[in-house]
């Protein structure tokens, strides 16, 4: 896992843990990163099997 993963899968998780998904918007300003690099980032969480949606419920996994 890269450091920019960790830093995504770890907001991701810290805002989960409290009832929250992170938005885009959140993502971007807590990394300072574009839409691109953070959708890369957990494209490969998801493929790695560190990060999993629910759709049902509407909430990451973890």
């Amino acid at each position: 896992m890269t450091d920019f993963e960790r830093k995504v899968y770890r907001i991701i998780f810290n805002m989960t843990r409290f009832g929250k998904n992170p938005s885009m918007e959140q993502l971007k300003r807590k990394t300072g990163k574009s839409e691109e690099d953070i959708r890369a980032a957990v494209k490969s969480l998801m493929m790695k099997g560190e990060l999993k949606w629910d759709k049902r419920k509407q909430i990451w996994s973890i």
